[in-house]
């Protein structure tokens, strides 16, 4: 058995079983070793009721008081029990568990373990898991790993099959960091870091291999970069351009004056594309600062210089929005550039048609999603590649698109606030330019955190938002219901909805539903037909709807702060006021503290610096910043400090090897050179 194996090799795995592995991206055996868990189960001592941290999963020993009769509902049954902990009552509720009336003994003791909430005046434990006490002692200070898992894979195959890889004793994985390194940040060795994630013994164990797999994704990301990076230094400009009236003529002709932060990017950019090298330059920008004019002076630059330019967004509907206004835009202002749109849905002759023109150059400016970078697609003078919302785009996605010329311009936009001296490193291959002023027409967002209680005022405001004509986005953390968790889904959220307001068109959005179902359900909202959109996170780019007003986030808690405040930025588009609800199902002091931040706030940036300084080190599996760089395992904000490590490894590397051939380290160069060749980015950026 070897790391390029397919996992078929390894005992008890056959085809059916390699293909429900297929559908979470594990196919050979290294895929499997580097499946990380997402957390772990840890069987700790049982508590009192009382000591029970708020909205965590504990043990407890009690003696079974009293077993209720089961109560059948039309889709379900309740079972009850209630449970004597030391000197508490605690209520345990099973849903469609009938039989176990007839386990649990009146005066016996267990082990129940779960969530302990607080239910008016009595504490209660929702489906918890049951134990002997003999049981629960073999289990006692066990560290489980719990893996993400799809149709067809259970957590027990998972973990079978990666203890047979590691009681094989078939493979190896050499130790490819420089020695000095290992000691001088504290490292263990990768073969050990793989083990102990996996089966760590101690909380400590754990803690130690992460660190290491975190090192490795920071530093190979790093100097996947800074290689892209020297190849694009040396680029000469071979898409030399001069400054044009058009403009100069579109600014004067805008309905607002731009800010001052917009006029430097502004000249920054014309800098680049006059200049001696090819631009490679970020853009970032808090959410609604004004980046998407920015790109539209760069492609009209562009055009006007006998170039064409291309726009790529992560979504059809967004694609199609940017299409229409940029298209008016020009029209507006007189300005003769063909702009066209270019999308997966289009049919096979609309997009033979636009394939025609962007290859005889007729097109000269293109709008368009990932269909951009297809092979079919053949640009005659490709100058310069714009892509908004970059880190919905892998690295090699966007090189892609940049081979698509010879040596265009790049320009990347991103509302994505991470805090400069973070950006610095992650965004290695670029020049950032930070527009960091709001025109001063737009309204800022009033926010609001609250709890459950203030759940029929909620309802009131929106009812009230709706009859003004404005509408609203709702954003739940899950598809479906949970058994675990307590969470607000879409499609439950939705049908109840539905009975509250019966007079609105409400529909739900999310991630599992198909490209066409989602773009469809977007277009109709954005064209008013759907006044209330229940979503998931799917919406955190992609569209938008001045006449939206109102988004409520339910169990805001659950989220990280800066992709809350990117949700945030759905709304406050129009010249209406528009709102915040922060609906969290948490009471926790940490929890209340954190939201505060964006209650008090609606700078992006400030948001990012303080979510650095509140997020402690315990949670290390948590609220992860979705949409930001998504490693396997690392988070640029949990792990700043070891991000700061990895940049300072690769810094010391690149002093002793400019070129990055790293002669000095094979074992490096080839690891390097194996992770560029799987793309490089197992995280998006």
């Amino acid at each position: 058995m070897r790391l390029h194996d397919s996992i078929v090799k390894i005992k008890g795995i056959g085809e059916k079983s390699a293909a429900a592995f297929g559908k979470v991206g594990v196919h050979t055996v290294e895929d499997l070793l580097r499946y990380y868990p997402r957390g772990y189960e840890i069987y700790g001592e049982p508590l009192k009721v009382l000591e029970a941290a708020e909205g965590k999963k504990c043990a407890v020993q009690g003696i079974v008081q009293s077993v209720s009769a089961v109560k059948r509902y039309t889709k379900y049954q309740v079972f009850t029990m209630q449970i004597k902990v030391g000197e508490d009552m605690l209520q345990g509720v099973w849903f469609n568990m009938p039989f176990l009336r007839n386990y649990f003994q009146r005066g016996g003791q267990y082990i129940f373990r779960g969530v302990i909430r607080e239910k008016g005046k009595q504490y209660r434990m929702d489906q918890p898991e049951y134990y002997s006490l003999a049981d629960y002692d073999r289990l006692l200070h066990v560290m489980q790993p719990k893996y993400s898992l799809t149709s067809g894979l259970t957590g027990k195959m998972v973990t079978k099959s990666i203890k047979q890889v590691f009681d094989s004793g078939e493979i190896w994985i050499p130790e490819y960091l420089p020695e000095e390194m290992v000691l001088h940040y504290g490292l263990i060795g990768e073969w050990k870091a793989l083990l102990q994630v996996h089966f760590p013994k101690t909380d400590k164990e754990m803690r130690l291999a992460r660190k290491r797999l975190v090192f490795d994704e920071f530093l190979l990301f790093i100097l996947g970069l800074r290689r892209l990076r020297e190849s694009q230094e040396a680029l000469i400009n071979e898409a030399p351009m001069v400054e044009v009236a058009e403009t100069v003529r579109l600014i004067e002709g805008l309905p607002y004056a731009l800010t001052g932060a917009q006029k430097k990017v502004w000249e920054e950019i014309k800098k680049d594309l006059t200049g001696e090298h090819v631009m490679s330059r970020l853009v970032q920008g808090d959410v609604g600062s004004g980046k998407t004019i920015l790109a539209v002076l760069s492609l009209v630059m562009a055009g006007c210089n006998g170039f064409q330019g291309a726009l790529m967004v992560p979504t059809e509907v967004l694609a199609k929005q940017h299409y229409q206004s940029i298209s008016t835009l020009l029209e507006t202002h007189q300005i003769g550039l063909r702009v066209i749109l270019l999308t997966g849905s289009m049919t096979a002759k609309e997009k033979r048609l636009a394939y025609e023109e962007i290859e005889s150059g007729q097109a000269q400016i293109v709008v368009g999603t990932h269909a951009l970078i297809q092979e079919q697609v053949r640009y005659q003078r490709l100058g310069l590649v714009v892509t908004d919302e970059q880190h919905r785009f892998g690295v090699r996605q966007r090189e892609t698109l940049m081979n698509k010329g010879i040596h265009p311009h790049v320009l990347v936009m991103s509302a994505t606030p991470i805090p400069r001296t973070l950006a610095m490193i992650v965004y290695g291959d670029l020049d950032i330019s930070v527009v960091d002023e709001l025109p001063a027409h737009r309204l800022p967002i009033k926010n609001c955190v609250v709890d459950e209680s203030y759940r029929p005022s909620a309802h009131r405001f929106m009812e009230k938002e709706v009859r003004a004509g404005h509408q609203i986005y709702i954003i739940c953390p899950m598809v479906e219901e949970s058994e675990e968790l307590e969470l607000e889904n879409v499609t439950d959220y939705t049908r109840n909805l539905q009975g509250i307001f019966p007079q609105y068109q409400i529909a739900c959005l999310h991630g599992k539903m198909k490209a066409k179902e989602k773009n469809e359900i977007m277009e109709r909202f954005s064209e008013g037909e759907i006044q209330i959109l229940v979503s998931t996170t799917v919406i955190e780019v992609g569209i938008n709807v001045p006449n939206a007003t109102v988004m409520m986030v339910e169990n805001a808690e659950r989220f990280g702060l800066a992709q809350l405040h990117q949700l945030r930025g759905r709304v406050g588009r129009g010249k209406a006021q528009s709102y915040c609800i922060f609906m969290s199902g948490s009471k926790g002091k940490e929890t209340k503290k954190r939201l505060e931040v964006l209650n008090q706030s609606n700078d992006g940036f400030f948001i990012a610096s303080e979510d650095l300084k509140l997020r402690g080190p315990g949670d290390l599996f948590g609220i992860r910043q979705s949409g930001i760089l998504e490693f396997r395992l690392g988070d640029i904000f949990q792990d700043s400090k070891v991000l700061s490590w990895a940049s300072e490894a690769a810094k010391e590397l690149l002093k002793e090897d400019e070129e990055l051939m790293l002669f000095k380290h094979k074992a490096l160069k080839e690891r390097l050179n194996h992770y560029l060749a799987q793309g490089g980015d197992t995280l998006s950026l």
